[in-house]
């Protein structure tokens, strides 16, 4: 008897713990978070209890989606409509809103932008943690890994992307746009999905340069990597409640587990293919790029220089996304600004005709291209892939003149500091690449916290220089023997994905010079 008692006590204590978490968690520390906020002037939308913002983010994210917009850069509204609504009614610099249980601040002052992302001496603000979905897409690779992991995935991909490296990629890169060029043949003055394009060929360019196979070598990599792209879409408002999630499994649950084990095996695979090209003796070394860096790694004997097989494929699954998506979607709205406004396409494609003629773009000419660069900088202004930047604040700190809580999230929206008119002048949504005709320097007025479409500090997108310099090749071949205009079929209706994304294509009307 003396026995059922202490098991009863103990069952009782044990869920008594339980719920007093479950209750801190979802009430007593976002009240707490939220009451030291507006005690500090800091206001938003009121926290909910476990579901916080999100419900009234996915309303007003259904409402505007439910119907295209009108052709118009000012795409700020309908990509993020919550924010957009939000900053008109509590001010463009601060304020909290709430991602389930998590309190997000949301941070668009320039000099706190640099305090975070810049003067991070203390490391105060962390990378933070990914949702459930993003961690199972890039696992712990170079966007989502901190510290020590960080630094040293960091120094094997500058390695791999250095500026001499990036020099022997470009015949890679231009064969890949010759095979797509080659297929748009069959449809000179006829409509194409130029987006649908870019996807194939810019992950050839990343199969090709980073791990020395192609498209249709790591097309069911691809392929699954798309799908877990959509999972996470349709999930990313979604709130599962605590503790429940973990036992309740959904359809997404098992899809996205099972595709991260078909991921895994793929990435296996390509593993095992370089390998043994050594091992027969047909290769000397695992090269030289990302695949070959990673792999030496893996078998380095200095524990302090070695990464795990784990590591390995995470680095892999990294690089497969950030290598394709960011570089799609720059060239998809490149093209369609250049498509709408075609006296800008007619002087691009004088400027790359007069260096090249119908010769391939080489390293040298590349950075002679001053008109390419100005319509790439504006092209990121207007419609930056990476749309966002989040920091996590793991213990109190202070930021400007406020004191900001542990736990709580920074969240820097990339998008409405593009287009806020205070920094870019009332034309903020017009197309205009003299914006940087002197340089991005001049054209922020040397406030470097303003124009973030690689994001800013030690954290910039290691694939920048890669990404713009794939860009001009690209516009610069399709440009020597294109010209393109708008087809009546595309429907203006740019979403977020991983990055932005033309929700129904971009369909233009090709014409051979």
């Amino acid at each position: 008897m003396g026995a059922v008692l202490l098991i009863i006590c103990l069952s009782s204590l044990y869920f008594f713990i339980v719920f007093i978490k479950f209750i801190n968690k979802v009430w007593w520390t976002p009240v707490r978070i939220q009451s030291r906020m507006r005690s500090q002037g800091i206001k938003g939308p009121s926290y909910k209890f476990i579901h916080g913002s999100t419900k009234e983010i996915l309303k007003m994210r259904n409402e505007v989606w439910s119907t295209p917009m009108e052709l118009s850069h000012q795409i700020f509204p309908r990509i993020l409509p919550h924010l957009h609504s939000w900053i008109k009614l509590h001010g463009p610099n601060y304020f909290l809103m709430w991602y389930g249980t998590q309190a997000q601040l949301i941070v668009a002052e320039p000099e706190l932008i640099k305090e975070i992302l810049i003067n991070n001496k203390d490391k105060a603000y962390t990378k933070r943690e990914p949702a459930e979905y993003p961690k199972k897409l890039l696992g712990d690779g170079l966007v989502t890994s901190r510290g020590e992991k960080w630094s040293k995935q960091r120094k094997l991909a500058n390695h791999a992307f250095h500026a001499e490296s990036l020099k022997g990629m470009i015949p890679a890169m231009i064969a890949s746009v010759s095979m797509m060029l080659e297929r748009w043949r069959d449809y000179q003055d006829k409509e194409i999905d130029v987006s649908r394009e870019f996807k194939v060929l810019t992950s050839e360019i990343i199969s090709r340069t980073a791990f020395g196979s192609s498209y249709l070598e790591g097309e069911d990599i691809f392929n699954m990597l798309t799908q877990m792209v959509f999972i996470i879409s349709r999930n990313q408002y979604k709130v599962k409640i605590p503790g429940i999630s973990k036992l309740l499994k959904t359809r997404d649950d098992i899809e996205s587990d099972q595709l991260v084990q078909g991921i895994r095996d793929s990435v296996m695979e390509i593993l095992k293919k370089r390998e043994s090209n050594v091992v027969k003796g047909e290769a000397n070394s695992y090269q030289n790029d990302l695949l070959g860096i990673l792999m030496k790694a893996y078998y380095e004997k200095d524990e302090a220089q070695k990464i795990s097989l784990d590591d390995l494929v995470d680095e892999c699954k990294t690089f497969y996304v950030a290598g394709h998506e960011t570089t799609a979607s720059l060239l998809s709205w490149a093209v369609l600004l250049l498509a709408i406004h075609t006296d800008w396409q007619d002087k691009v494609r004088k400027e790359v005709l007069e260096l090249f003629g119908q010769e391939s773009p080489t390293a040298d000419t590349i950075s002679r291209l001053k008109i390419m660069n100005m319509i790439i900088h504006e092209s990121l202004r207007l419609y930056p892939p990476a749309y966002q930047v989040l920091r996590h604040v793991k213990e109190e700190v202070k930021l400007g003149k406020h004191i900001i809580p542990a736990n709580v999230d920074l969240h820097i929206s990339v998008l409405a500091i593009h287009h806020d008119p205070q920094i870019w002048g009332e034309d903020v949504h017009e197309f205009k690449p003299e914006r940087f005709a002197e340089g991005v320097a001049k054209a922020t007025n040397n406030n470097m916290a303003v124009y973030l479409p690689f994001g800013l500090g030690p954290r910039t997108c290691v694939g920048m220089n890669f990404a713009i310099t794939e860009a001009k090749i690209v516009l610069s071949m399709i440009l020597q023997r294109y010209s393109f205009t708008l087809s009546p079929a595309y429907v203006h209706s740019p979403v977020p994905l991983i990055t932005l994304h033309p929700q129904h294509g971009l369909q233009v009307i090709l014409r051979a010079l």
